[in-house]
């Protein structure tokens, strides 16, 4: 008779953190990138609701307003994993969350008098706060997450990130052009962060066992699953030791440098449709608020759905060894890198009365973009299992400071939003190092554990200076007992050459039977 395995109840308490978790992405987002479209409502009242106070800020004011979120978001990465190590993902979330939807109702009432600097600073703050959020999310997973369903339980929190940018596209755009004008984008933002929280507060908790509506049934089951896992983890590291971090192997490691580049590609690509689309689509394409939130966010939901597309083709590919995962990386960062680098050059070069191929081609950019989460993304799991997390924590930084750039060249070049031709020099910069940054990866990248992944590797770099140092030790015992022998020598010669002769003595003191 075989025992009854405990699968825990089809849908419980983890599928609700887990629905959570993605529903905390969005409402952040949500507050993360309404400013794209804020500042074009902002900026021109006519194409949205007259009703509202319209602002002259030129094209380099607007672009340090979408820039300043990163600005505070890559200071607190590292932080927010600490507090959340501290006082647990429940506090620390809703500290992120509801700090960042408070700041998120200010603008209305700080920019009428302090301009875009306030609008900058307000942002800024905002950044500070939900820099806390992806380490906690990550952390709370791991906490209520079986081992088994870790995958899918983590793909539906992180859906949130398309789907958060998505709704903040479509529904700034048709709550700029209603009778709430651009204010009501902030209020909205505002209330949805702050209904989350409540939900939050009531039915979060940071394990399993600190819940409060969780059955024995699944407790049982979550608990056997992580606890088996961090035993297997804990014999492991008390069998070969904690590993040590390799880092002078990790930044002279030509594949880790090969996929950090590359990254930083796909951000610079990423950031600038995302940040300056509803820019572009009513200064060159001529559309108003309502078409251009429906337009702006087509390509996000096209990117949700090519996410899941590209995650099955994946599987298949792999799972009946059609190709290798080396194959499939490479091939499908390819497709995702080289494609929107076409497609942003064929943008570049459409008018006002190619709205419909422009929409076409930008959902091909970001939508087909969205295999470089297969493609490149988590690489860094091929190239190091044992520093999988330290290498995504200094590769996310990077990326992250990416988006602070991009919006400050675009305001360097694009001086007139009507004006194609500065339009089309931003695109092409962009595809440029999509196309740059893929062939880098192409060259350079791996999908093999790379040698300072092993645990010993730290003992066996050892080894070799040690032998040096001992052969060095055993070299320069050797020459000092030398120096000490040739030393006693010349001692002992010194006092014989000392002692008088007996002939001498004789000679200089007679004896007394010779008086």
């Amino acid at each position: 008779m075989t025992a009854e395995i405990n699968t825990g109840p089809m849908i419980g308490q983890r599928h609700l953190q887990a629905f959570l978790l993605f529903l905390s992405i969005v409402v952040n987002y949500m507050a993360k990138f309404n400013a794209g479209v804020a500042v074009v409502a902002m900026t021109n009242a006519e194409n949205t609701n007259p009703n509202f106070p319209e602002y002259d800020w030129n094209e380099m004011e607007r672009s340090y307003i979408l820039s300043s979120f990163f600005w505070g978001y890559i200071l607190t990465q590292f932080l927010g994993g600490w507090l959340c190590r501290r006082y647990g993902a429940r506090i620390t979330m809703f500290v992120s969350t509801i700090g960042s939807a408070l700041l998120a109702l200010l603008p209305p009432w700080c920019v009428s008098w302090g301009g875009w600097q306030a609008y900058c600073a307000i942002r800024m703050s905002m950044g500070l706060f939900q820099g806390f959020l992806f380490p906690c999310i990550h952390a709370h997973l791991a906490n209520w997450c079986p081992v088994n369903e870790r995958n899918r339980l983590g793909a539906l929190a992180n859906t949130g990130i398309d789907c958060g940018t998505l709704v903040a596209m479509f529904a700034s755009g048709l709550l700029a052009a209603s009778s709430a004008g651009w204010p009501g984008i902030f209020y909205v933002s505002c209330g949805v962060g702050i209904f989350w929280c409540i939900i939050w507060w009531i039915f979060g908790a940071n394990t399993p066992r600190e819940s409060k509506f969780i059955s024995e049934a699944e407790l049982n089951y979550i608990e056997t699953s992580i606890n088996s896992s961090r035993k297997a983890e804990e014999a492991e590291e008390k069998a070969t030791g904690r590993i040590p971090v390799p880092w002078k192997a990790i930044w002279t490691s030509v594949p880790f440098w090969a996929l950090m580049i590359t990254r930083c590609c796909q951000s610079w690509g990423y950031s600038t449709l995302q940040t300056e689309m509803p820019a572009y689509m009513n200064g060159v394409l001529l559309m108003d608020m309502k078409k251009n939130a429906l337009y702006s966010a087509l390509p996000y939901l096209t990117s949700w759905i090519m996410a899941f597309v590209y995650l099955i083709i994946a599987d298949i590919l792999l799972t009946r060894g059609i190709m290798s995962i080396t194959g499939i990386r490479k091939g499908v960062n390819s497709i995702a890198f080289f494609v929107p680098a076409a497609a942003l050059i064929g943008v570049s070069f459409l008018d006002s009365t190619q709205k419909t191929l422009a929409v076409v081609l930008m959902c091909a950019n970001v939508g087909i973009n969205a295999g470089s989460t297969i493609g490149s993304t988590i690489n860094t799991i091929d190239l190091s299992p044992n520093h999988a997390g330290i290498l995504m924590g200094i590769i996310n930084t990077a990326a992250n400071v990416v988006p602070i750039l991009t919006p400050l060249l675009v305001g360097i070049i694009v001086k007139d939003d009507h004006d194609r031709e500065q339009w089309q020099i931003v695109f092409i910069i962009s595809a440029v190092i999509f196309f740059v940054g893929n062939i880098i990866y192409l060259a350079f990248g791996q999908m093999v554990n790379q040698p300072w992944d092993a645990p010993d590797f730290m003992d066996k770099q050892r080894s070799p200076n040690l032998q040096e140092e001992g052969s060095a030790k055993a070299l320069e015992a050797k020459q000092s007992e030398k120096l000490e022998e040739a030393k006693r020598k010349e001692s002992e010669a010194g006092l014989e050459s000392k002692e008088p002769n007996e002939s001498d003595v004789n000679e200089e003191n007679p004896s007394r039977n010779d008086i």
